[in-house]
């Protein structure tokens, strides 16, 4: 009766016992102040995001928010600073210093192409994975085109002469000094922005309309500031014509005690000699100072 029973197996352990509790790491010993996930698997409206890029260890946290919202948006959806900034209260000088720093760690690339109608559009490609990217211009699965037929080779053109440069104002009075001055200030612009390195040639064209700047009683530094101020975030593909039509449209007034143009001198037209015929400048016909008589009492 005493006796037991060796065949009977032992009850089961429980499989929430302490020790093996599921959540035990996440509820018994979780750092303190950490964070706690309550996550719930998506079905609708989901964005899939690398880690790459959410725990980018260089990107702010404005270029990383930023980036997820531009890949959660549908294709052609307008991703342009003016637009991110009417939807963001950050306002466009920190979205475009965010565009920046997507676009150098290869999240964006842009790049300004010319529509078939002339107008120039900057094309933005997002990239979830920088390192992979593909040509967007063809779809990834388009089978090769098969080999032009080899025809008569066409002539060649020749290539298109640069557009000249836009105008630009013109000092009322030059001097070597001042001109000095102004090629000064031009070479110095690429030290607050790479973008901005001249060619001697640009340098010349350019230099008047900074001369008639300085002649405005405005410092070199302010011209410099005027010049690199709110410059455009993609790339300028010609720094000389936008640096020539900032110096004409934002061109500050003469002083109001500096005339801009000299008194003309009065010249009056030649007239004939009544009395020796000889040319003379006078405003009426009459005689030359050496054949007037002499006033009363003249020597």
């Amino acid at each position: 009766m005493d006796t037991q029973n060796t065949s009977v197996r032992p009850p089961a352990q429980s499989r929430n016992s302490g020790k093996n509790h599921p959540h035990r790491h996440t509820l018994g010993h979780a750092r303190p102040g950490g964070v706690i996930h309550d996550n719930t698997r998506h079905t609708t409206r989901f964005t899939v995001i690398g880690n790459h890029l959410t725990q980018h260890p260089d990107l702010s946290l404005l270029a990383i928010g930023l980036a997820c919202h531009i890949q959660s948006l549908p294709t052609g959806a307008g991703i342009d600073i003016k637009s991110l900034a009417a939807r963001f209260p950050e306002g466009p000088t920190r979205i475009a210093a965010a565009l920046r720093e997507l676009e150098a760690h290869g999240y964006l690339h842009r790049t300004r192409e010319r529509t078939p109608t002339g107008r120039i559009v900057t094309r933005t490609v997002s990239c979830n994975q920088p390192g992979r990217r593909r040509d967007h211009a063809t779809p990834e699965a388009a089978p090769p085109k098969p080999p032009a037929p080899r025809t008569a080779t066409a002539p060649q053109r020749k290539p298109a002469r640069p557009r000249a440069l836009p105008a630009v104002p013109q000092p009322t009075y030059s001097s070597p000094t001042l001109l000095q001055t102004a090629a000064e200030v031009l070479a110095g612009l690429r030290r607050t922005d790479p973008r901005l390195l001249l060619s001697a040639t640009d340098a010349d064209h350019l230099a008047p309309g900074v001369a008639a700047w300085l002649e405005r009683d405005l410092t070199p530094t302010a011209v410099r500031h005027a010049l690199t101020s709110d410059l455009p975030p993609e790339p300028l593909r010609r720094p000389a014509a936008l640096l020539a039509h900032r110096l004409t449209a934002q061109l500050p007034p003469l002083p109001p005690f500096r005339d801009p143009s000299p008194p003309p001198a009065v010249r009056h037209p030649l007239q004939n000699c009544d009395g020796c015929d000889l040319a003379f400048r006078s405003p009426a016909p009459g005689r030359c100072r050496a054949c007037r008589p002499d006033p009363p009492g003249g020597a």
